[in-house]
């Protein structure tokens, strides 16, 4: 056995690689085995990000302005002439009273809704 860690050691240095000891190489270690039970716990919790992964709509009628400026491209003036033009009927009404553009109106078209806001009481 010394034979052969001569040999190992004598590649090793010929090659400049740094390496463990053999000693401690041959000695298996406990993760592998935590490893194999691990798979239910990690399936799990890809599963629940997947589906907390799953965009939010915000209303364009009952958005504050901080949500409204979540959404993609949207900036404090846009935010504001949304909340100056509710109630939306739709969310194409984003485009047809000219607030945003329709390369804007493509990037937000996934992230809005426009919910019938409710009638205000006199």
């Amino acid at each position: 056995m010394s034979a052969i860690r001569s040999v190992l050691a004598a590649a090793v240095l010929a090659l400049g690689v740094s390496l463990a000891p053999v000693a401690q190489a041959e000695t298996p270690s406990p993760a592998p085995a935590k490893a194999t039970t691990a798979p239910t716990p990690t399936s799990h919790t890809k599963s629940s990000s997947a589906k907390s992964a799953k965009p939010m709509h915000i209303d364009l009628n009952s958005a504050s302005r901080e949500q409204l400026m979540t959404l993609p491209g949207i900036t404090e003036a846009s935010a504001d002439k949304i909340i100056e033009a509710r109630p939306f009927k739709s969310k194409d009404e984003l485009r047809s009273k000219g607030i945003v553009t329709k390369a804007e109106y493509d990037k937000l078209a996934s992230h809005i809704t426009a919910k019938a806001s409710k009638p205000m009481s006199k």
